[in-house]
């Protein structure tokens, strides 16, 4: 079997392998929900509300995207459009120095001026300044038409990216006045949430149980993603950018790795403060292996990154990549929102086998 044929193949069974990765996920999310026989229609409706506003986030992320490219042609428009008045300036007054001149030469008739000369040469030389000046004053006379033609047309250009610009940005405020009247009932369902794990007892049993969760889909996430192949190339992985990776999202850490949480929990990783919509970034190369919601952790992502290493982006209010899209470092992978459990921010793990990991001394802070 040749080389090419080989490669042809192991990308053929990634991409299988990807396939029946969405499928055992599908699975064990199922499984998951049957064994939390707690979960409440608040937690349903969390769910719920969860997927509704990123299907809104999405839908505002791509208007502004088209609001932006209308922009840029509306910007584009108008600077050429100065671009043509400027012309327009310079043909009008090369216009104005012919006519003063064909009126200062036109102020003898042509008859007088060939019957006043002795000289056929002189004669010869006087028609043909009126020949000159008649077709130069002709040819910026047509040249100006054609100038002005084209700004009206400039012009109806830019009314039509107007109106389109109105329109987008008419539709960006219907979506937005859209989420914040979800997040708004979203923040009801929490308090309701909120009120139901009101004791120390019953907190930490809903820590702990989202903890399994997590841990049942980190497991289930390695054995399937062991067979496929890193496909890495010549970027670099995170032991090779101990210390240097970024942090996924500008802001305090509100709780860091190893802090105390509940009861003799700690924290796995870090909850950084981040405003709601915030663009999340992530910290190196990988192939998204989980992108949907996860009790306890909202809409959550998980990038393997090969070798072990997997990080963990978590209350999220949109996730912008599917399972096994490969994203760069420092692409946009989601968007910050708020957890029932967390409060406000992005919740973020970094993971060797499975295993917790400090991201003090992974991440450039």
């Amino acid at each position: 079997m040749t080389s090419q044929a080989s490669d042809d193949l192991t990308q053929a069974e990634a991409k299988s392998r990807l396939k029946q990765l969405k499928t055992e996920i599908s699975s064990l999310k199922k499984e998951l929900e049957r064994n939390r026989t707690t979960l409440s229609d608040e937690q349903k409706a969390l769910k719920t509300a969860d997927l509704n506003i990123q299907t809104n986030a999405l839908d505002l992320r791509k208007l502004e995207s088209i609001r932006q490219t209308h922009h840029l042609e509306l910007s584009s428009l108008q600077v050429e459009r100065q671009d043509y008045l400027r012309s327009l300036d310079k043909r009008r007054e090369v216009l104005a120095i012919q006519i003063m001149a064909a009126y200062r030469l036109g102020k003898e008739s042509r008859l007088k001026l060939v019957l006043n000369q002795d000289s056929p040469a002189l004669v010869s030389r006087t028609l043909a300044y009126y020949d000159y000046f008649s077709r130069s004053q002709a040819s910026q006379i047509s040249e100006l038409r054609q100038v002005l033609q084209t700004l009206n047309e400039m012009q109806t250009k830019i009314n039509v990216e107007l109106s389109a610009l109105d329109v987008v940005q008419k539709s960006q405020q219907l979506v937005l006045d859209e989420i914040i009247r979800q997040r708004n009932e979203r923040q009801t369902i929490i308090e309701a949430l909120s009120s139901q794990v009101s004791t120390d007892e019953t907190r930490l049993e809903e820590l702990q149980n989202n903890r399994k969760d997590l841990e049942a889909l980190l497991e289930k996430l390695s054995n399937v993603l062991a067979d496929i192949p890193a496909n890495l190339g010549k970027r670099l992985g995170p032991l090779d950018l101990k210390g240097k990776m970024p942090i996924p999202v500008a802001g305090r850490i509100k709780h860091a790795y190893g802090q105390a949480r509940t009861a003799g929990l700690r924290w796995q990783g870090w909850l950084i403060a981040a405003g709601s919509g915030s663009e999340v970034k992530a910290i190196a190369y990988g192939r998204v292996a989980y992108s949907d919601w996860l009790r306890g952790y909202g809409l959550l992502m998980i990038i393997d990154h090969g070798d072990g290493f997997m990080s963990l982006y978590a209350n999220n209010e949109s996730l912008l990549h599917e399972v096994g899209d490969w994203v760069e470092p420092g692409a946009a992978i989601s968007t910050v929102g708020t957890s029932p459990v967390n409060g406000n921010g992005l919740y973020f793990e970094i993971r060797k086998n499975g295993k917790a990991l400090d991201p003090v001394s992974w991440l450039k802070r």
